[in-house]
């Protein structure tokens, strides 16, 4: 099933890497680009340079313990590098929760917008529902400022389909073809270190319907926690994590570093492809 993707018809059957613009002062990773529209723009440009099939940008920060960003601020970051990059060959996807945010930036011509709320918000599947872009949908426990402080499950795969499957249902009621669908577990939005490793080595069993799922795994603080490295040096266990989701059924990978991103998922699929 091809996703629709504004435009764009992507093919999940190949792997693809999601290029991450962090358009925040306080991203986690240590890659903010909030002071300088140019230089947001420039490093979107390289990231399509090495490769990306998505852009996905975000103009608030979702760490945990983050404090939410105002409407205002979010589309001041937001508006001028969308409309920048619009035009750029790959589509561009919006990191939002707010449906203000979601229509301005789907006027602007967004492709997909990727929600940590997974379109709770009131007016987000209104906003939505007549688009011809494509929804993400993340499972998150909680909301960022508290998220982590004591995330419990009693079967966090269960858990974390059930919930997405209901807002798939949610949002098929409102007329969302699935074709416009995408999964995402939400590695680490209301999870420990032992709920994040769980659902990766489960991730088949969190999709359903042949939804394409999309990994967010880069740089994450479970990386951390495993090999005892900071953010800046988390790339190898990033690239592994990458692998072991797409092993997993993930068909879309959302990363800091594209280009060692398609250098490890083009050697994945040489094997794949040989092994069939």
């Amino acid at each position: 099933m091809k996703l629709h993707c504004g435009k764009t018809h992507l093919d999940p059957d190949r792997p693809l890497v999601m290029g991450i613009v962090n358009l925040t002062p306080d991203s986690f990773s240590g890659d903010g680009l909030v002071a300088c529209a140019e230089q947001a723009i420039a490093h979107a440009r390289a990231q399509l340079a090495a490769g990306a099939d998505i852009l996905d940008l975000g103009a608030e920060s979702s760490r945990p313990g983050a404090m939410p960003t105002s409407l205002d601020d979010e589309l001041h970051r937001l508006l001028p590098v969308l409309e920048a990059l619009v035009d750029c060959g790959v589509p561009i996807s919006v990191d939002t929760y707010k449906p203000t945010v979601m229509r301005a930036a789907l006027a602007a011509g967004a492709a997909m917008i990727n929600d940590i709320y997974a379109f709770r918000m009131p007016g987000a599947i209104e906003v939505v529902a007549d688009a011809n872009c494509a929804l993400c949908l993340m499972h998150m426990q909680g909301e960022p400022l508290t998220m982590q402080q004591a995330p419990v499950y009693a079967d966090v795969v269960s858990e974390v389909r059930d919930f997405l499957r209901s807002r798939v249902v949610a949002l098929e009621a409102a007329g969302v073809a699935r074709e416009r669908i995408v999964l995402d577990p939400g590695f680490g939005f209301g999870k420990t270190l032992d709920h994040n490793l769980v659902l990766l080595r489960e991730l088949p069993a969190t999709a359903f319907d042949g939804l394409p799922v999309l990994a967010g795994l880069s740089r994450k603080s479970m990386l951390g926690a495993i090999t005892g490295r900071p953010v800046g040096e988390r790339l190898s266990a990033s690239l592994a994590a990458a692998l072991m989701a797409l092993e997993g059924g993930a068909r879309i990978l959302r990363v800091h570093d594209v280009a060692a991103t398609k250098d490890a998922v083009a050697i994945w699929s040489a094997v794949r492809k040989q092994v069939k």
